[in-house]
């Protein structure tokens, strides 16, 4: 697709909608939007009386509640497990994905149709069904195998991968048809062997894609708590495990410590946003095209 064509599309799309009645539903999406992170971000530099009052503005703001959530919520070493367990899920994803893809478009084989399929029947099962025989399949293991599973971070990594993998190999079987089959066959007639292909030729057009796929695994492992509850123990709780158990101990308290609650969740949210912003375009690409035209 050229960038005459993607900008007339673009043209197009604009005019769909005038200009002020366009102006009017931005305006209303960035209110629904944003208005939630205003008030957290208001509520974490307020006194904890101030927020139990229902008042929105601090009268004088501090932000010693970023301070004090380090020693209150436990959250450093869950951001600490949250990283090490949701980064690499996201990179074992990508590059499982892509190997997965390339085969399921690139090479035909009997039960290739049946294998798309299954992809996407894996994304209709509710996790919560999946809770119970995944805990009892761990415990089990543990005691074939002799080894602790349930309590370690490799069983939480299992157990994302496990629910990551199907959905970011669907992401790159998309994304890897719009690819032209000539790229393969010029590479081919130059000796190049589908590893070569592969790696040289696929993987460095596929970076929108593999970035999309990444990312929506990190996504996955960062904001679960079903299973991180079920499947971690304190030294391995992660960051929303963490951020759960604290605001479940500030009930019935006599003064909730909300602007601290506050202050735990826009932190537990700036990795995410940090990585949204970093990657933003090859996002967007990965969202909008499928691939080279």
């Amino acid at each position: 697709m050229t960038t005459r064509t993607r900008a007339a599309r673009s043209a197009e799309v604009t005019r769909l909608l005038p200009g002020p009645l366009r102006a009017l539903v931005l305006a209303v999406l960035l209110l629904l939007v944003g208005a939630p992170l205003l008030y957290m971000f208001l509520a974490s530099i307020n006194s904890e009386l101030s927020v139990a009052a229902g008042e929105f503005l601090p009268r004088s703001p501090d932000f010693g509640n970023y301070r004090r959530i380090w020693s209150t919520t436990d959250l450093g070493p869950g951001l600490v497990n949250s990283v090490l367990v949701a980064g690499a899920v996201a990179v074992v994803c990508a590059l499982v994905s892509i190997v997965s893809a390339y085969v399921l478009v690139r090479v035909a084989f009997r039960g290739r149709i049946a294998i798309l399929r299954g992809l996407l029947a894996l994304q209709t099962i509710p996790g919560t069904l999946m809770l119970l025989p995944v805990f009892v399949l761990f415990a089990s293991a543990a005691t074939v195998l002799g080894v602790p599973v349930i309590g370690t971070r490799w069983a939480l990594w299992l157990t994302y991968l496990t629910f990551g993998l199907p959905f970011s190999t669907w992401v790159m079987v998309t994304y890897l048809r719009g690819l032209p089959r000539e790229l393969d066959e010029a590479a081919r007639v130059d000796g190049a062997s589908s590893w070569r292909v592969l790696t040289r030729i696929i993987v460095p057009l596929s970076w929108p894609g593999l970035t999309v796929s990444a990312i929506f695994a990190f996504l996955l492992g960062w904001n679960d708590v079903l299973f991180a509850s079920v499947l971690t123990n304190p030294d391995t709780r992660t960051a929303a495990v963490s951020l759960q158990i604290f605001g479940a101990t500030q009930e019935g308290g006599a003064i909730p410590v909300y602007g601290q609650l506050m202050a735990a969740a826009l932190v537990c949210a700036v990795p995410v946003v940090v990585l949204y912003l970093f990657f933003q375009r090859y996002l967007i690409s990965g969202l909008t095209t499928g691939g080279v035209k």
